[in-house]
């Protein structure tokens, strides 16, 4: 019974890698920096796929929990070495699988012409969700984030 619960513990560390893609959330380092803004209107919208993290957390935790799962088979020392090699190995794709799935997002993509002219693309996440025809401000940094422009 221990050996499923380190399984469980082992394979669950990487769910929480899920980027914030919410133009409302900053990172410390970007308190305080000044950042360009410029006046946009966009032109067209679309929901994308943001592909998931391939950090390889996933994988290890998925290798060390077949790993630990594996070695209960068998009877003896050489199939319970066998058992593990074989987990590790399967564990560990199944671990990256998971990882980059649970990763994975969805997303909006902005194509926005600015005052001077210009079209731009940024990506970010679903919320909040801005409109066709609808001014904008584009805050340029790392990263570069639309939200509405309330004038």
């Amino acid at each position: 019974m221990i050996k499923y619960i380190l399984v469980l513990l082992l394979a669950f560390p990487f769910t929480a890698c899920t980027r914030d893609l919410s133009p409302d959330t900053y990172s410390v380092g970007a308190v305080g920096q000044a950042n360009r803004t410029m006046r946009g209107t966009i032109v067209n919208v679309r929901e994308v796929n943001i592909q998931g993290n391939q950090t390889g957390i996933g994988g290890l935790s998925g290798a060390a929990g077949g790993a630990v799962a594996g070695s209960a088979i068998g009877n003896g020392g050489r199939s319970n070495a066998l058992g593990a090699i074989g987990g590790a190995v399967i564990g560990g794709i199944a671990g990256a699988v998971i990882e980059e799935g649970t990763t994975s997002q969805k997303g909006l993509e902005y194509v926005i012409e600015t005052e001077n002219d210009n079209l731009i693309t940024v990506v970010q996440g679903l919320t909040p969700s801005l409109s066709k025809k609808q001014k904008i401000l584009v805050i340029y940094g790392n990263p570069t984030r639309v939200i509405p422009d309330t004038k």
